[in-house]
């Protein structure tokens, strides 16, 4: 049977009171059906309807302003929301922490995983995703507020092993997007700068006798659609829509590069400015080696592609991102999630799979407080309701990571002369604390896995030990007591063969770093 073929107006009727809606795509517009969002936000203003639904997205989606699901903070929209980030949703966030309707925050391949588990009926996802982390129920189970109270996660033990039991949950509703819809329903993404977990979700709406949406840019007629192009096929789909002017990001209307239509020309890459974001991205590029697999969190490690690519050793490493992209050059800024000249693209639920078996060789990730057990908090460092994203999955069995981050917060100020460091102005807030807020990452837990761990900042690097932190470099112009140790709340281990930060680190200019990558396997 054919879906229906209608507007965007049509679609959200579909919508009823009470219905658990599951929205596709990602981060800033990658793979959002935008138009939905559009449509619904402004159908429940003008009418109060409809309301009391469950939200549910596996990443968070907006631009840190007022598109995405800032659209849906409405009161009485939405009963419940569920994701991995609520940070790029300020509007809804202020919702969450009023208290005005429950909320979870859950890893986003976790998130991802479950949609492929629903589709199959099972009873949710086992995992050792977030052991040790706030969503393990002997923490917060990953609830936001004192509103929410219902318990979806527990511990298990399976083989004689603690696991995290994550509930399968309801959906009625599910909203993904494509490039190409015939007038059977079947999907293309030719344009789409990820797959993400469109299929899985529309096949555990199906199953679950729910309604699937699919918002296109484009209609075609029957049996024109290559069969090999069809990546979701018409028998899972209720209902088209058409938005033919739908772009690839919030940002980016269309690139042929971000769909991989087209491999971008080479040129040579533009340097990018000193400063300490790039100091910290280059220190944490110096743990990376040929051939490895990799992941850049988002923030300073973002960076690290372009100093790769400043430095002649790009193609040297394989650069993933966790919504599919496998290879090439991860975008960076409000484009996150994108990449180009990539070797593939995956759907989301098959990267995580790759994650959460340790197939990464090394991750660079940011990190917001550390404390002495090594623990790291990147998610619940103010106010404002925030969450993980892919971070928790990336973390938990990684071979080699770095943390990274300023030594400080609010107001830090520093300088460069002559390949050393000055401290112009301290920040106001320590990030080094006896106890992070909230446990994004568990570093006791990391000696019993075998991870080699990494803090990196501007001034000072440290390891993690089974004791906990010791101070392996210093910057060049640093004095340890007075810089270091005396902005932080606990007492670092200091290594007795405490060596300098390399002063190429600290100058203008490209490092030097294609000739000893080659030599030795490294940068040095």
């Amino acid at each position: 049977m054919s879906p229906v073929i209608g507007t965007v107006g049509e679609a959200v009727a579909l919508v009823r009171d009470g219905a658990a809606v599951w929205v596709g795509g990602s981060g800033a517009g990658h793979g959002v059906p935008q138009a939905f969002i559009d449509e619904l936000a402004a159908r429940f203003e003008q009418a109060g309807r409809p309301r009391d639904l469950t939200t549910v997205r596996v990443v968070g989606i907006g631009d840190f302003a007022d598109t995405g699901f800032s659209q849906l903070a409405l009161p009485g929209l939405a009963r419940r929301t569920i994701g991995s980030n609520i940070g790029n949703e300020p509007r809804l966030g202020a919702l969450v922490r009023q208290g005005a309707l429950e909320a979870y925050s859950l890893p986003q391949g976790v998130l991802s995983a479950l949609c492929r588990d629903m589709a199959a009926g099972r009873p949710g996802h086992i995992t050792h995703v977030g052991l040790g982390t706030y969503v393990d129920p002997r923490q917060t189970g990953g609830r936001q507020n004192e509103r929410t109270t219902e318990d979806i996660v527990e511990v298990v033990e399976l083989g004689g092993r603690e696991w995290l039991f994550y509930h399968a949950l309801p959906i009625d509703v599910a909203v993904i997007r494509a490039t190409t819809a015939d007038e059977d329903g079947n999907l293309t993404f030719e344009h789409e700068p990820i797959l993400g977990d469109s299929l899985a979700l529309a096949m555990a709406a199906h199953n679950a006798g729910g309604t699937v949406i699919a918002q296109v840019e484009r209609l075609a007629a029957r049996r024109t659609l290559r069969p090999r192009d069809v990546r979701i096929p018409g028998a899972l789909v209720d209902f088209v829509y058409a938005d033919p002017v739908q772009r690839q990001t919030y940002l980016t209307a269309h690139s042929p590069y971000y769909a991989g239509e087209l491999r971008a020309p080479a040129a040579s890459p533009a340097a990018t400015p000193l400063d300490i974001r790039k100091v910290i991205a280059r220190r944490s590029f110096m743990e990376f080696r040929p051939g490895d697999i990799c992941n850049l969190g988002f923030g300073i490690s973002q960076q690290i592609g372009s100093i790769a690519a400043e430095e002649g050793v790009a193609d040297a490493l394989t650069l993933t991102v966790e919504q599919g992209i496998f290879g090439g050059v991860p975008a960076f800024g409000g484009d996150g999630g994108a990449g180009r000249d990539y070797q593939a693209r995956l759907e989301q639920p098959s990267m995580f799979d790759f994650y959460d078996g340790g197939g990464l060789d090394i991750a660079s990730l940011s990190f917001a407080q550390v404390d002495r057990f090594g623990n790291v908090n990147v998610h619940a460092f103010d106010e404002r309701p925030r969450g993980p994203g892919g971070f928790i999955n990336i973390s938990t069995r990684t071979k080699r990571l770095c943390f990274v981050g300023a030594f400080t917060a609010g107001g830090l100020r520093v300088s460069f002369e002559d390949g050393s460091l000055r401290i112009l102005q301290e920040g106001r807030e320590r990030k080094f604390v006896d106890a992070v807020t909230e446990i994004s990452f568990n570093g006791e837990l990391a000696p019993g896995k075998g991870q080699s761990v990494r803090y990196i900042t501007e001034r000072a690097v440290f390891e993690l030990m089974p004791e906990g932190l010791r101070l392996i470099e210093v910057a060049p112009g640093i004095d340890v007591e007075r810089d270091v140790l005396a902005h932080m709340d606990i007492k670092p281990a200091v290594s007795d063969t405490l060596t300098m930060m390399d002063f190429r680190l600290f100058a203008p200019g490209p490092m030097g770093l294609a000739a000893a990558f080659a030599a030795t396997g490294r940068p040095a």
